[in-house]
Order: C-alpha cells, then structure tokens, then sequence
C-alpha cells in the first residue's frame, strides 16, 4: 500500500479532516495526517481518535534531531485544504512548521505533491495569492481547486469539501 501524507491547514474543511482520512483509505492508501499548528489546536481534542483512524500518529511538529521518523516514508502528498497564509509562505520558502516542510523538499525530491486551496475569493484577491500559486505550480505542485474555489467571502462549504479531486490529481497526467 502506498504511503500519502495527508497535510491539512487551518480551514473549514479541516474540521471534517476524517472524511479526507477515510476517502484516501477507501482509494487504497496508507494515510499519515500532518497538520499546521492551528491546525492541529483545533483538532488536539480529536487527536487520539486520527492517530487511531490512521494508525500513525498526527504530526503537527519536526522531530528533534536525536528522535526517529514517526511515519513511513512518503509516496504522495495532498495538502488539503491549503489556506493562502499556508500557499504564501509555502511558494516563499519559509518551512517554519513540518506541514510546509515536508511538501516543500518533498516536491524536490521527486514525490509528487498535490494542494487544494479552499479560501475566499477576498482572500485570493491579494496579488501575494495569485504569486504563490503560479510559483508553487513552477516548482511542480499540482495545485488543483475545486468545484466553486475560491468561494465567495463566507460562503464556502466545508462539508462538501472534494477530497476525491485531489486524490484523483496524484496520478499521473
């Protein structure tokens, strides 16, 4: 079974980060969730019940340098849902947190890396957005929205959020 980390930001559809766990598992893969740090608040008090849901646990931190590797070794990775704070940083090099981190060298090293924004069209509307979606694309991410991405302000739908879309985008053109 193949390994895909799933790597999700500090969006809507986050808090229904499950239905992304469970539809990459129907799909065949090996599911390690990494989250960013709010992220990963939003979600602490659920966390024994992902890493049980995964069988990994839920990274939302780099290991320390005398600590091994927590999950298998990355075939893929889905960063779903990215927000334009996460793209922003991301395309300008700043792997501060381990969910921009690994999808940023992951990319280098020939993983194939796939990102799903899910942000509002006020928020995509700062030119800094528009930047880091065409250089996140130059450096080979496959960035991949939605049906009706970017959403009008407030009116986004994280329940219905296409996990299967992104999933569909790791394979092969």
């Amino acid at each position: 079974m193949s390994v895909l980390y799933l790597i999700a930001c500090a969006a809507g559809p986050t808090r229904h980060i499950d239905v992304g766990v469970r539809t990459a598992q129907a799909a065949g893969w090996d599911v390690c969730l990494v989250l960013t740090p709010s992220a990963a608040r939003w979600l602490e008090p659920r966390r024994p019940e992902l890493s049980e849901l995964t069988g990994h646990p839920v990274r939302d931190r780099y290991k320390l340098p005398h600590q091994r590797d927590a999950l298998p070794k990355a075939d893929a990775m889905l960063v779903a849902p990215m927000t334009t704070t996460s793209a922003c940083k991301w395309a300008a090099g700043i792997t501060d947190t381990v969910a921009l981190g690994l999808p940023a060298e992951g990319v280098h090293l020939g993983v194939p890396v796939v990102a799903m924004p899910f942000w509002s069209t006020a928020l995509g509307a700062q030119p800094a957005v528009g930047r880091a979606v065409e250089t996140l694309r130059e450096q080979g991410v496959r960035v991949v929205f939605g049906p009706g991405e970017p959403h009008p302000p407030k009116q986004g739908d994280s329940t219905t959020f296409p996990w299967d879309v992104g999933l569909d985008s790791l394979a092969p053109e």
